[in-house]
């Protein structure tokens, strides 16, 4: 059940974090400082898809930076949005802490199913 859900808000996560990198800067959602959002909804993304497969991590890991690397570069393509390396470095940052957090709380589930079982 938990991988279900998670699966399904981190599809829905990436979705928006498209929209919002890719539309206008004026439609753009604005919740904190612009390096505070990237890396906290790329750690979203990166937990919901670390739980929701937690024997993937490598394509797991693949899709986040490619999709980190790929959208800040997609961004090059839109006149009133500006691509940066470090941008993209921050997403990507935030999102392996993400997937990391996803595989530690694997670990300690597992752990707690053992000793109660």
């Amino acid at each position: 059940m938990v991988q279900r859900v998670s699966a399904i808000a981190g599809w829905l996560a990436l979705a928006f974090i498209v929209y919002a990198t890719l539309s206008p800067i004026d439609d753009r959602p604005v919740v904190a400082g612009p390096h505070h959002e990237h890396f906290a909804a790329f750690a979203l993304v990166g937990l919901a898809f670390g739980l929701a497969y937690p024997k993937r991590v490598f394509l797991v890991a693949a899709l986040i930076l490619t999709s980190a690397f790929g959208l800040e570069a997609l961004q090059l393509l839109t006149p009133d949005r500006h691509a940066r390396l470090f941008d993209a470095l921050v997403k990507a940052a935030g999102g392996v802490c993400g997937i990391g957090i996803g595989q530690l709380a694997q670990l300690v589930l597992r752990t707690q199913i053992r000793r109660a079982g």
